[in-house]
């Protein structure tokens, strides 16, 4: 890995904690000036914003030893091989000095004043370890709204992080926030897949803080069919070897006896897990024209390997029960069944 750093200054208000921001970036050149000058423009100075170059092919890198001449607050890591956003991040939390840590993805964006929000609001009460952003989904500029959480979450509410935890696991509550630095430091991004893994941080974050606030600091998301996650892709089926990978954590924790009602939350897991897999036979089935012969193995495969690990006595029976739902011990009985039901969906216009 090539490195190129420089120490961020205490620029601004001396007496305030340095937020570290991370930002992956990876082939985002036509967004990535929006992004940086929306951090770099922060009303909130005290800022370190650790960019790491995911070995882009386009002029991303350039843009980036750009800015690093324009302020010294921007650091700048290269990877010389492509290795995925959790591990493009985790390059950058190795180096991050703030007491805070936030991340922003390379083509979205934070209002001027989010930053100085979230640690306004942290301030508030030292038991608060996560601020988390208000997220607004930003289709055009016609088309931008905020994400649709919990109805019990609003702005100034306060929970604890248990709570944070159990709406995550759902995303009730998304995962864009500040957190304190011990606890990300202690809890790296998961880098068991190229993609969504990272998304289990989220939940171990959460897990882990004290209380956790919610800020009307905005954070825009951009949502756009060129993103990793938005595109129509074979990769979408890592998901589900993320979602395993949060299982294997969940039991980790539970052994430490951090989950006092660790049944209850495997049993809630298991639920959206197996939701998760009759979901991607739904888009394999929607999209399998477009895939390739490999991309269509690789699907299947995934899509099994998901479905053995399943724990069928953890399933909530409201959801096990219904057509279309029900696991059954044979796969290809399950694959055949799931093929009947989302022909009948298409016929009665549900899909």
């Amino acid at each position: 890995m090539g490195e190129d750093q420089k120490t961020a200054p205490q620029v601004g208000y001396p007496h305030c904690p340095c937020v570290s921001v991370l930002v992956a970036v990876y082939n985002s050149a036509a967004y990535l000036r929006d992004c940086l000058e929306s951090l770099l423009g922060q009303t909130y100075r005290q800022l370190e914003v650790i960019c790491v170059d995911d070995c882009s092919a386009d002029n991303s890198l350039e843009i980036l030893h750009e800015y690093q001449t324009k302020d010294s607050r921007v650091k700048v890591l290269h990877l010389d091989q492509n290795q995925g956003q959790a591990v493009a991040r985790n390059r950058g939390l190795e180096i991050a000095t703030g007491s805070w840590i936030a991340t922003v993805d390379s083509d979205d964006w934070l209002a001027a004043d989010a930053i100085e929000k979230t640690m306004e609001a942290l301030a508030t009460d030292q038991e608060l370890d996560t601020a988390v952003f208000q997220l607004m989904e930003f289709y055009s500029a016609d088309d931008c709204h905020p994400y649709p959480l919990s109805k019990q979450l609003t702005t100034g509410k306060v929970i604890s992080g248990r709570e944070a935890f159990e709406l995550s696991l759902d995303w009730q509550l998304h995962g864009l926030y500040v957190v304190r630095a011990d606890i990300h430091k202690a809890y790296p991004f998961d880098t068991s897949s190229r993609l969504y893994s990272d998304d289990n941080t989220t939940r171990l974050h959460y897990l882990h803080s004290r209380k956790v606030v919610l800020t009307d600091g905005q954070y825009f998301y951009r949502k756009h069919g060129q993103s990793a996650t938005n595109a129509v892709s074979v990769n979408r089926f890592l998901y589900l070897d993320a979602n395993l990978s949060m299982k294997r954590q969940l039991l980790e924790e539970a052994e430490k006896g951090v989950l006092d009602d660790a049944a209850a939350v495997l049993d809630r897991y298991e639920t959206i897990r197996w939701l998760n897999i009759v979901d991607a036979c739904w888009y394999y089935s929607l999209h399998r024209g477009v895939f390739t012969a490999e991309d269509r193995q690789t699907a299947n495969t995934a899509i099994k390997k998901a479905f053995d690990s399943i724990e069928p006595q953890r399933i909530n029976p409201k959801i096990s029960r219904k057509f279309g739902y029900y696991p059954f011990r044979s796969y290809s009985l399950f694959r055949s069944v799931e093929n009947i039901y989302f022909f009948l969906r298409k016929i009665l216009g549900r899909g």
